[in-house]
Protein backbone atom coordinates (compact mmCIF):
# COMPACT_ATOMS: atom_id res chain seq x y z
CA UNK A 1 0.00 0.00 0.00
CA UNK A 2 1.34 3.53 -0.99
CA UNK A 3 1.39 6.02 2.05
CA UNK A 4 3.54 8.35 0.23
CA UNK A 5 0.45 11.54 -0.13
CA UNK A 6 1.89 12.85 -3.19
CA UNK A 7 2.03 9.40 -4.78
CA UNK A 8 -1.89 8.54 -3.61
CA UNK A 9 -2.56 11.89 -5.25
CA UNK A 10 -0.71 11.38 -8.43
CA UNK A 11 -2.61 7.84 -8.24
CA UNK A 12 -5.77 9.67 -7.78
CA UNK A 13 -5.75 11.89 -10.92
CA UNK A 14 -5.22 8.96 -13.10
CA UNK A 15 -8.76 9.11 -14.31
CA UNK A 16 -8.11 12.15 -16.02
CA UNK A 17 -5.17 10.85 -18.12
CA UNK A 18 -6.85 8.47 -20.23
CA UNK A 19 -6.93 8.86 -23.88
CA UNK A 20 -9.63 10.64 -24.50
CA UNK A 21 -7.90 14.58 -25.75
CA UNK A 22 -10.48 15.84 -27.70
CA UNK A 23 -12.99 18.38 -26.33
CA UNK A 24 -16.08 16.52 -25.28
CA UNK A 25 -19.08 16.90 -27.85
CA UNK A 26 -20.91 20.60 -27.45
CA UNK A 27 -17.59 22.25 -26.35
CA UNK A 28 -15.63 25.03 -28.65
CA UNK A 29 -12.48 25.50 -27.12
CA UNK A 30 -11.59 29.11 -26.76
CA UNK A 31 -10.31 30.59 -30.08
CA UNK A 32 -7.75 33.21 -30.28
CA UNK A 33 -6.06 32.16 -26.98
CA UNK A 34 -2.61 33.19 -25.87
CA UNK A 35 -0.72 31.32 -23.27
CA UNK A 36 1.51 33.78 -21.97
CA UNK A 37 -1.00 35.58 -20.46
CA UNK A 38 -2.71 32.69 -18.83
CA UNK A 39 0.23 31.58 -17.81
CA UNK A 40 0.69 31.88 -13.66
CA UNK A 41 -1.62 31.04 -11.15
CA UNK A 42 -5.18 30.32 -11.19
CA UNK A 43 -7.72 29.87 -7.92
CA UNK A 44 -10.31 26.80 -8.13
CA UNK A 45 -13.12 28.51 -7.68
CA UNK A 46 -15.97 25.69 -8.01
CA UNK A 47 -15.68 22.46 -9.44
CA UNK A 48 -17.53 19.16 -9.77
CA UNK A 49 -16.93 16.56 -7.60
CA UNK A 50 -13.98 13.48 -8.19
CA UNK A 51 -12.56 11.45 -5.77
CA UNK A 52 -9.11 12.90 -6.49
CA UNK A 53 -9.45 16.11 -5.04
CA UNK A 54 -12.29 15.53 -2.71
CA UNK A 55 -12.11 17.46 0.54
CA UNK A 56 -9.50 19.45 -1.09
CA UNK A 57 -9.71 23.43 0.13
CA UNK A 58 -7.27 26.14 -1.24
CA UNK A 59 -6.96 24.38 -4.67
CA UNK A 60 -4.78 25.93 -7.45
CA UNK A 61 -2.94 25.48 -10.60
CA UNK A 62 0.18 26.71 -11.56
CA UNK A 63 0.80 26.77 -15.26
CA UNK A 64 4.26 27.65 -17.05
CA UNK A 65 5.73 27.20 -21.03
CA UNK A 66 8.49 24.47 -20.58
CA UNK A 67 12.24 24.88 -22.98
CA UNK A 68 10.35 22.21 -25.27
CA UNK A 69 7.29 23.83 -25.80
CA UNK A 70 4.87 21.33 -23.44
CA UNK A 71 3.27 23.25 -20.61
CA UNK A 72 4.24 22.59 -16.82
CA UNK A 73 1.20 22.04 -14.73
CA UNK A 74 1.44 22.35 -10.82
CA UNK A 75 -1.91 21.37 -9.30
CA UNK A 76 -1.94 21.95 -5.31
CA UNK A 77 -4.52 21.51 -3.08
CA UNK A 78 -5.15 21.31 1.05
CA UNK A 79 -6.15 18.14 2.42
CA UNK A 80 -7.60 18.94 5.59
CA UNK A 81 -8.39 16.17 6.95
CA UNK A 82 -4.75 14.94 6.34
CA UNK A 83 -3.75 18.58 7.62
CA UNK A 84 -1.21 18.67 4.53
CA UNK A 85 -0.57 19.66 0.97
CA UNK A 86 -1.28 17.55 -1.93
CA UNK A 87 0.37 17.87 -5.21
CA UNK A 88 0.87 16.40 -9.35
CA UNK A 89 3.07 18.04 -11.50
CA UNK A 90 1.60 17.04 -15.54
CA UNK A 91 3.01 18.21 -18.60
CA UNK A 92 0.30 18.79 -20.92
CA UNK A 93 0.50 20.03 -25.00
CA UNK A 94 -1.73 21.74 -27.48
CA UNK A 95 -4.20 19.87 -29.22
CA UNK A 96 -3.40 21.84 -32.82
CA UNK A 97 -2.64 25.12 -33.02
CA UNK A 98 -1.48 27.10 -29.72
CA UNK A 99 -4.06 29.74 -30.26
CA UNK A 100 -7.30 27.39 -29.97
CA UNK A 101 -7.25 26.54 -25.81
CA UNK A 102 -7.52 22.97 -26.69
CA UNK A 103 -4.91 20.95 -24.74
CA UNK A 104 -3.98 17.47 -23.68
CA UNK A 105 -2.03 16.79 -20.25
CA UNK A 106 -0.46 13.86 -18.45
CA UNK A 107 0.49 13.23 -15.03
CA UNK A 108 1.74 9.72 -15.99
CA UNK A 109 4.00 9.56 -19.10
CA UNK A 110 2.44 8.50 -22.12
CA UNK A 111 -1.73 8.54 -20.88
CA UNK A 112 -3.55 11.92 -21.43
CA UNK A 113 -6.79 13.51 -20.96
CA UNK A 114 -8.33 16.89 -22.44
CA UNK A 115 -8.26 19.67 -20.92
CA UNK A 116 -10.20 22.68 -22.49
CA UNK A 117 -10.98 26.39 -21.78
CA UNK A 118 -14.66 26.38 -22.80
CA UNK A 119 -14.78 30.68 -21.88
CA UNK A 120 -12.19 33.16 -20.79
CA UNK A 121 -12.57 36.52 -19.86
CA UNK A 122 -11.36 39.04 -21.96
CA UNK A 123 -8.68 40.05 -19.36
CA UNK A 124 -8.14 36.67 -18.91
CA UNK A 125 -9.09 37.28 -14.92
CA UNK A 126 -11.69 34.15 -14.97
CA UNK A 127 -12.13 30.61 -17.23
CA UNK A 128 -14.47 27.96 -17.46
CA UNK A 129 -11.99 24.53 -18.36
CA UNK A 130 -13.62 21.35 -19.22
CA UNK A 131 -11.65 18.02 -18.91
CA UNK A 132 -12.29 15.30 -21.58
CA UNK A 133 -16.06 15.17 -20.95
CA UNK A 134 -18.15 17.29 -18.95
CA UNK A 135 -18.76 15.34 -15.88
CA UNK A 136 -15.07 17.86 -15.27
CA UNK A 137 -15.28 21.14 -14.62
CA UNK A 138 -13.81 23.95 -13.00
CA UNK A 139 -14.25 27.72 -12.36
CA UNK A 140 -11.17 29.22 -12.34
CA UNK A 141 -9.86 32.77 -11.11
CA UNK A 142 -7.45 34.71 -10.72
CA UNK A 143 -8.15 35.95 -7.55
CA UNK A 144 -9.04 33.69 -4.42
CA UNK A 145 -12.42 34.88 -4.61
CA UNK A 146 -13.76 35.51 -8.36
CA UNK A 147 -14.81 39.36 -8.60
CA UNK A 148 -19.03 39.92 -7.71
CA UNK A 149 -19.63 40.39 -11.25
CA UNK A 150 -17.55 37.00 -12.42
CA UNK A 151 -19.95 34.60 -10.54
CA UNK A 152 -22.62 35.19 -12.79
CA UNK A 153 -20.56 34.80 -15.41
CA UNK A 154 -19.22 32.00 -14.78
CA UNK A 155 -22.33 30.18 -13.81
CA UNK A 156 -24.10 31.27 -16.74
CA UNK A 157 -21.69 28.97 -19.13
CA UNK A 158 -21.67 26.35 -16.79
CA UNK A 159 -25.61 26.19 -17.04
CA UNK A 160 -24.63 26.85 -21.00
CA UNK A 161 -22.95 23.19 -21.06
CA UNK A 162 -25.85 22.12 -19.34
CA UNK A 163 -23.86 21.22 -15.61
CA UNK A 164 -26.58 21.88 -13.24
CA UNK A 165 -24.90 24.63 -10.53
CA UNK A 166 -26.54 22.75 -7.56
CA UNK A 167 -23.53 20.24 -8.20
CA UNK A 168 -20.82 22.12 -8.13
CA UNK A 169 -18.76 22.54 -4.99
CA UNK A 170 -17.37 25.46 -4.39
CA UNK A 171 -13.82 25.90 -3.25
CA UNK A 172 -12.73 27.11 0.60
CA UNK A 173 -10.02 29.54 -0.70
CA UNK A 174 -9.17 31.43 2.97
CA UNK A 175 -5.87 30.02 3.57
CA UNK A 176 -3.52 32.29 3.74
CA UNK A 177 -0.55 29.78 2.88
CA UNK A 178 -1.78 29.09 -0.96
Amino acid sequence: MLKNPLALFALAVLPLTGCDTAPPPGIAPVQGFQLERYQGRWYEIARLDHRFERGLQAVSADYSRNADGSVRVVNRGYDAAAASWRQAVGKAWFNGPADIASLKVSFFGPFYGGYHVAALDPDYRWAVVVGPDKDYLWLLSRDKQAAPAAKPALLAVAAGLGVPADKLIWVRQDRGDN
